[in-house]
């Protein structure tokens, strides 16, 4: 797989991620496949999770590391509707990846935590964004947030792949996901440590995937 340059670089740095290269691996794999057949990620976590959520489609939706020029088809679009200032979008415009953070949204998440169940908040955005062959990390240091398992439980029956970020035992997570990443760390802040590295080295290797290419093509 390409970027896997990254995979060996994140074990060497932070080694304990050693017994769950091959989960990152695939993870970096489903994701990339989503996005190559015009799926989307979602992501959602509670607390610090929140945070990484919101990190996690910051990386996506723009540059990260690699150059990512928009097609050239938008390029032209852009320049006829308006030859200064769409001059100025083409060259300035990154082509981005679908991400979805589901921590985001104040109004909906309040919303659904007043008008059904807090418990709600994520498996209800699902419910509205999720589609077959799309992509949901699923962010729970225990892996028992049951946001987290209602929204776990409602992204496979809309026939979504599945990738859960938890601790070592990895809680009830661990018999609903496709691929469980679940680093070797039990207390909350040394998990969260570990996953900064693993989703980092995630997003660049989808990056890397598919923009690579793209530089010469201006198109995933």
């Amino acid at each position: 797989m390409e970027g896997t340059i990254y995979i060996e670089e994140m074990i060497r740095r932070h080694p304990l991620l050693l017994p769950v290269k091959n989960e990152i691996e695939r993870s970096a794999a489903v994701i990339i496949e989503c996005f190559q057949k015009g799926g989307k990620l979602l992501a959602c976590g509670n607390g610090g999770s929140s945070a990484d959520s919101d990190h996690i489609v910051g990386e996506l939706m723009k540059g990260f590391e690699q150059m990512r020029p928009v097609a050239e088809s938008l390029k032209k679009k852009l320049i006829a509707l308006s030859a200064d200032r769409g001059k100025y979008l083409s060259e300035k415009l990154q082509q981005g990846l679908p991400a979805i953070s589901l921590t985001a949204h104040n109004a909906l998440i309040t919303a659904i935590s007043n008008d059904t169940d807090s418990n709600l908040v994520f498996a209800q955005q699902i419910v509205g964004y999720g589609n077959p062959g799309d992509v949901l990390i699923a962010i729970s240091s225990s892996g028992n947030s049951q946001n987290i398992l209602d929204a776990v439980i409602t992204a496979r029956s809309k026939d979504m792949t599945i990738i859960g970020l938890t601790g070592k035992t990895g809680g009830k997570m661990k018999d609903l996901c496709d691929i469980l990443i679940n680093v070797p760390e039990i207390h909350t802040a040394l998990v969260q440590e570990l996953h900064l590295p693993v989703y980092h080295t995630i997003c660049r290797v989808v990056e890397q995937s598919l923009f690579d290419k793209s530089r010469r093509t201006g198109s995933i």
